[in-house]
Order: C-alpha cells, then structure tokens, then sequence
C-alpha cells in the first residue's frame, strides 16, 4: 500500500497567515483520511480571484483527487475566505468519492451461480 500524496499550491494573494497551507492540508487529510488507501495523490489549489479587490466568494480552493485505477475528480469551493472555501471543496469531494466507490463496491459481487433448470 503506497502513501497518498499531498500538494498544496497557492497564488501569492492567498497566503496571509504562514500556516494556511498547514491547516488546509490537516483539514482535507481529515476529511479524505477513509479514503486515503485508495488515493493516489491529493492536489490542492488555493486562489484569490480579484486580488487586492475584496468581494464575496472571491476566495476558491479547487482540490483534485487521482483515485487509483480511476480517473482524477477535481471539485472546487467558493467562499469569502480560504478555509471556508477548503472545508466546501473537501466536502463535496468526499461526497463524490463516497458514490463513486460506494457504485463500485455495490457491482462488485460475485458470479451468479449456474442455474438449475
């Protein structure tokens, strides 16, 4: 079983406090750790869409998961600050990643047995 990766990436309007990236990878991890076994790699993307200009959901974290064997989901949250636009992208992706592998294990079964006529 190999380790999930993490990366964080951010533009440099994001980083206000030197520990952001430390409390968003810790927040995802948590949020994604009953899937970590099946994850290959998390990317993180954190952005500020004015700038300097403020306004509302002007903060989005865009985080991809590569499941392995699958193909990679990206979701993305939009919020008034970066934490909160982290918790909504780790959110839906964990909801994604639940009906996907949830799909997975429910085909998941075995051969019908051979019937009897």
């Amino acid at each position: 079983m190999s380790i999930m990766q993490f990366q964080f990436n951010s533009d440099s309007s994001v980083m206000g406090t030197a520990d952001v990236a430390a409390r968003i990878e810790a927040h995802v991890r948590a949020r994604l750790a009953r899937f970590a076994d099946r994850l290959t790699r998390v990317e993180v993307h954190v952005s500020d869409v004015n700038g300097r200009k403020h306004g509302a959901d002007d903060k989005h974290c865009t985080i991809e998961a590569r499941p392995r064997g699958a193909r990679p989901i990206g979701v993305t949250g939009k919020a008034g600050d970066v934490d909160t636009a982290a918790r909504i992208a780790a959110n839906t992706l964990a909801e994604r990643l639940e009906r996907m592998f949830g799909k997975a294990a429910r085909h998941r079964h075995d051969p019908s047995p051979d019937k009897q006529m």
